[in-house]
């Protein structure tokens, strides 16, 4: 047995999924704590940039923490060997990330 038909036309159909795409990507920002675009696609989003950096500051320096805690963990053979080396160069390379979006906030 066929389904009743929800939209009359293609286009309301399509005008229903795009509100529905709208509400999703809004729902999804609210998640993350940041304020949506403004409605005027000129008009700079500064604050929510702002609070976008910011969001990618707290992850980095978690990041930073977790593999510190890791290499500080490891055994001394390990500390000698050339993956803790390459280690060493992800974590620094972390860091200069996270170093970086701070002066990117603060300028």
């Amino acid at each position: 047995m066929p389904q009743p038909k929800v939209y009359e036309s293609h286009a309301q159909r399509q005008a229903a999924y795009r509100r529905r795409c709208q509400d999703a990507r809004r729902q999804q920002l609210q998640a993350k704590g940041l304020p949506v675009l403004p409605a005027i696609s000129t008009m700079p989003g500064t604050v929510r940039w702002n609070q976008a950096m910011a969001h990618v500051c707290s992850l980095l320096a978690l990041i930073e923490q977790e593999m510190q805690a890791y290499y500080d963990d490891q055994s001394e053979a390990w500390l000698e060997s050339e993956r803790a080396d390459q280690f060493q160069e992800r974590l620094e390379a972390v860091s200069q990330a996270l170093q970086s979006v701070e002066d990117l906030r603060e300028g």
